[in-house]
């Protein structure tokens, strides 16, 4: 049971640094928009990337000022001032683009998702779950480095002399 949380342990902090080091991050999507590729309920795995980086086709995820971001497929790009884009977006469930263009310096790329993974995760990350995951941790830590008494010599084994 050691191991398994060890290497559980080892993978979150793989994940941390991959994070740091490569710009990338989780979003959940709660709406339909992005269905049949991209179901309500998925998680994302997007890396924040320059705005003349996009294409036509992208599913990419732009923040909106006041609002909550906005994760859908690319339709259009025009060159904006400097390194910015103007951009049309549009989710695959829905019928007509977004309402107005979005002007981007940056983005965030969804590089692939899991369907139906952002509940749990979301469950996981409640306070109660994850201060119970904490005190069972440190239960099998402290039970597993716990000193011991010697064992006394079995029955049917010989001391020696």
């Amino acid at each position: 049971m050691l191991n398994i949380a060890a290497a559980g342990g080892a993978v979150c902090i793989l994940a941390v640094v991959c994070a740091l080091l490569f710009n990338i991050t989780l979003i959940m999507f709660k709406t339909g928009s992005m269905s049949p590729a991209i179901p309500a309920g998925s998680l994302a795995v997007v890396r924040e990337i320059p705005a003349d980086e996009i294409a036509v086709g992208d599913v990419v995820t732009v923040d909106r000022p006041g609002k909550l971001p906005i994760t859908h497929r690319v339709q259009s790009i025009a060159p904006a001032d400097g390194t910015m884009r103007t951009i049309t977006m549009k989710g695959d469930a829905n019928t007509e683009a977004d309402p107005a263009p979005y002007v981007v310096e940056k983005v965030r790329l969804v590089f692939w998702s899991v369907p139906g993974l952002a509940h749990p995760l979301a469950a996981a990350a409640n306070p109660v779950v994850l201060g119970a995951t904490t005190v069972a941790v440190s239960a099998l830590v402290t039970w597993v480095l716990w000193p011991r008494s010697p064992r006394r010599g079995r029955t049917g084994q010989h001391a020696a002399a």
